[in-house]
């Protein structure tokens, strides 16, 4: 099959699965979403023989149309722009795992900071403020008292961008030291793993420790669950441990396996590429690429 690589800088993850579909004869198109025009009526000449996209770009806002355009053009994409959609956004991805019943922080949206005041207060102290577009745990804020909530509310409101004047507030979950995540392709664990730090953030991106994790029953029905609710697809959710149970706190759609290929044994790249072959023949019932 040949299979479109949407990126923007060719990573570590990028490298393991380009060696994986090279290693299985697969053809790759590389494309630079930095160097590549889109047209609205018209598939571009470059796209004419792709069996099925797999969108690796860095920001968000390249993400989210190009995977709508290749959807438009007809060609498979994962994720889909839909998946895109709801994970890229703190508030849409709340809501729609508050929606299909998973369990996730109890979270609050303001839009001034009056309001947004209120909520932290409500919350009560410790809280946590995030920004509702972001990732490896930038911009996060542990509010510890008010005149900290004062301080970052103020920032925020003057940072100009739209997206700061939406305040996504949410409890503070007194989690062990450590979160899981977990690969799934279409609800399905590819591996999990516990990031461990003494920082109440516990992204590897912020030098957490990583180590193999095996899921239980019930974290393998929140996977599935929280899955199914942002549309399915290649997916890294993360969960946090409350007690005997768990809560997932994000679902997200570009997600990076590098730390998670290091802590485990599986063979990440080998089975994300199972999982597209398996879903570029049911896009193309004629297309044969498995043994």
């Amino acid at each position: 099959m040949n299979v479109g690589i949407l990126y923007s800088r060719i990573r570590k993850d990028e490298k393991l699965l380009l060696s994986e579909l090279r290693d299985r004869d697969h053809e790759v198109t590389k494309i630079d979403v930095r160097k590549q025009t889109f047209d609205i009526s018209e598939t571009p000449a470059a796209f004419d023989d792709l069996d099925i996209v797999v969108d690796r770009c860095l920001a968000t806002s390249r993400s989210l149309y190009a995977t709508q355009f290749f959807e438009a053009y007809g060609i498979p994409v994962v994720n889909s722009h839909e998946t895109a959609d709801v994970c890229a956004d703190k508030v849409k991805n709340s809501l729609a795992l508050e929606a299909a019943g998973v369990p996730t922080p109890a979270t609050k949206v303001a839009f001034t900071k009056e309001t947004a005041m209120a909520a932290i207060e409500e919350f009560g102290y410790p809280c946590v403020l995030k920004p509702v577009v972001g990732s490896w745990g930038r911009l996060m804020a542990k509010i510890d008292s008010e005149s900290a909530a004062e301080a970052i509310l103020e920032h925020k409101a003057t940072l100009g961008h739209y997206e700061h004047k939406v305040f996504y507030v949410q409890e503070f979950v007194d989690k062990p030291g450590r979160d899981i995540r977990v690969l799934a392709v279409d609800g399905d664990p590819v591996a999990a793993m516990v990031r461990s730090s003494d920082h109440w953030i516990t992204n590897a991106a912020k030098g957490a420790e990583t180590d193999v994790f095996d899921l239980d029953d019930d974290a393998l029905e929140l996977v599935e669950k929280a899955s199914d609710a942002v549309g399915g697809g290649l997916l890294g959710i993360d969960l946090m441990e409350t007690g005997e149970s768990y809560t997932v706190h994000e679902v997200n759609h570009t997600v990076e396996f590098k730390a998670l290929d290091d802590a485990v044994e599986t063979d990440i790249a080998g089975t994300v590429v199972d999982w597209l072959e398996t879903k570029a023949e049911a896009a193309d019932p004629e297309l044969e690429v498995t043994a």
